[in-house]
């Protein structure tokens, strides 16, 4: 008898390729896949105002970096010494209004930059749940503010499809040669509350699919589907129970290389992870005639791969198995 059901998400027709840029904006989720997708050598960039979670936040972070907005002093808030923006994560707060400002916009130049030049954008919804201050206004994060500075709101899959079509237009127009690939934060918002936190993600999932069915440029990926329905234990979260821990990441990660990533690069991937463990490598005897050896050999892999894939940067490991030496 199976005991597992398994998940083999359809590949892609057109595969992510290592020369390909690769804008990331989402929730935490977001910033796990972008940590793998880097630690490989692809050239990614990931949430210029943060890890946000609700769609109508990250339609406006796109459309604050298409239009490279400068933000001024008159979008941050004093709360006890600390100057922040309801835009942007609290990584981003600091005691001094300048030096908020210009980390702020200097994250929205570079990421007009990369929107210019990316074949990628991986948006990771999390939550159709939108807290809004009195004026109506959505916040990207609440930054502990008082629960009664906000309304709560869950959004319609109207509003989110008609937040999510009117952005991707937009892109289109800005980046013309932009592919997208969508996928679901498999977090738990707990807080919400687990009844309100099914409604949430159906009301994604439905809004996400409208999309992917209308558009040829649009793509899926079900991380949500791989830890909700194929792992499906909680031995595969974290000690709150809420956030997929690492043996689900990487079990989501290999299942995202077998789907999205084409087989070109997935070859240069292992000859990557190759170098890199060796990078790892704890000698017994760090002096050693033999260890000076084994260096050499890394060092000269990690010239070699750079002079077979230049588009590349291996100045890391080259410079590492140098110091080393």
């Amino acid at each position: 008898m199976d005991f597992h059901l398994e998940l083999d998400p359809s590949p892609l027709a057109e595969k992510l390729d290592l020369r390909d840029g690769i804008f990331l904006i989402g929730s935490c989720f977001t910033e796990h896949i972008s940590t793998r997708l880097a630690s490989h050598k692809f050239r990614v960039f990931e949430n210029p105002h943060g890890i946000l979670f609700n769609p109508a936040s990250i339609c406006q972070s796109l459309q604050d970096c298409i239009q490279s907005k400068k933000y001024v002093q008159e979008d941050l808030f004093d709360d006890g010494g600390i100057w922040s923006s309801w835009d942007f994560h609290s990584r981003f707060s600091s005691t001094e209004k300048a030096e908020a400002l210009q980390h702020m916009n200097a994250s929205v130049s570079r990421a007009n930059d990369a929107l210019r030049s990316c074949k990628w954008m991986v948006i990771t919804l999390g939550s159709a749940f939108v807290y809004q201050l009195q004026d109506g206004r959505v916040v990207a994060n609440c930054h502990k503010a008082p629960q009664a500075t906000f309304r709560k709101k869950l959004l319609s899959p109207e509003e989110v499809l008609s937040g999510l079509d009117n952005i991707l237009h937009k892109l289109r127009l800005f980046n013309s040669g932009m592919r997208f690939l969508f996928t679901i934060s498999p977090v738990r918002h707990r807080r919400e509350g687990l009844v309100e936190n099914n409604r949430s993600k159906a009301v994604l999932i439905h809004s996400v699919h409208q999309l992917v069915s209308k558009f040829e440029d649009i793509d899926y990926f079900p991380a949500y589907e791989l830890v909700i329905d194929d792992l499906r234990d909680y031995r595969f979260y974290a000690e709150d129970m809420v956030h997929p821990n690492y043996q689900a990441t990487r079990y989501v990660w290999d299942k995202f290389t077998d789907s999205c990533i084409n087989a070109s690069s997935r070859q240069i991937i292992k000859e990557v992870q190759a170098l890199r463990a060796s990078m790892l490598h704890k000698p017994l005897h760090p002096g050693s005639a033999g260890h000076g050896d084994f260096l050499k050999k890394q060092k000269a892999l990690a010239e070699d791969l750079a002079s077979r894939y230049p588009y590349l940067d291996f100045s890391e490991e080259i410079g590492y198995f140098s110091s080393e030496a």
